[in-house]
Formats: C-alpha cells, structure tokens, sequence
C-alpha cells in the first residue's frame, strides 16, 4: 500500500479544516508550481493554542499532512509549536512516501509562518533563526 492508514484517515476525515475570522496568526506558504498551498490559522489564548484551523489546496498528502500538524499543536503552547517538524508530522502519520515528504515540510513551514505572524502582530520579540525557510523541494525544484 502506498499510503498508511492514518494518511488516508486524515485525507479522507480531515480534521480542523476552514478559517478563522479574527485569527491571532495566519500562515501561508506553498509552491504554485507544485500546486500544494497551505494556510494555518490559529487562535492564542493565554500563550496557548486555544484553535487551530487550516485549508490546503494540494494533494493528499498535503491535506493529511495539515490535518495532523493542526492535531499535533492544538491545546500547545506556542513555542511547543514552533518545536513541530515535518519528521514529527511523517511520523505521526505512520510515514509519507518519499516525493511527498516536502507536504510535511509545508505544514512545519505553515506553523511557523503563523506563528511568525502571532508574534509580529503582538510585538513579540523572536530569534529569526527559528523562521528560517527551509524549503527544499525536489518535486517543484525550489
């Protein structure tokens, strides 16, 4: 089988999908030329993450991969989130084949992007380190 069962589940039951209006950070990142888009939206109570919502344009991979980072954050801490990583994502996921493993690393990017924007927003200081691009991928070459 190509794909493992919790793919599938999260593809075909994806979970925290849609938007949140007056969201406290909003992520976008993606690639046209590989037709994966994704946008995270969340909202922050108390330096926790009280929501998360996210909507993808993409393959199945990508959609299951933003159902499971939106699952892995919710109820976090913020900085719990900014620790997620695209391997935190496959894992969870029993795995992704390996032209798709650049889906997770959209989610990971997707968090952090909005997270990012949390913190512009409400003037909180950050290490730029931690939102450096790590985009790598083969498929779309960028």
């Amino acid at each position: 089988m190509l794909y493992s069962e919790k793919v599938m589940d999260h593809f075909t039951h994806p979970r925290n999908v849609g938007t949140i209006e007056d969201a406290d950070g909003v992520g976008e990142v993606g690639n046209a030329k590989c037709g994966d888009i994704m946008k995270i939206f969340l909202k922050i109570k108390d330096g926790i993450i009280d929501d998360v919502k996210f909507s993808t344009f993409g393959c199945g991979s990508a959609i299951a991969s933003s159902s499971m980072a939106t699952e892995m954050i919710k109820g976090k801490p913020v900085s719990e989130a900014l620790e997620l990583t695209n391997k935190a994502v496959v894992e969870a996921l029993d795995g992704l084949p390996a032209h798709k493993i650049h889906c997770s690393v959209l989610a990971e990017e997707a968090v952090k992007a909005a997270v990012k924007d949390y913190y512009d927003k409400n003037g909180i200081a950050y290490d730029p380190e931690l939102f450096k691009d790590k985009h790598d991928c083969e498929h779309c070459g960028e």
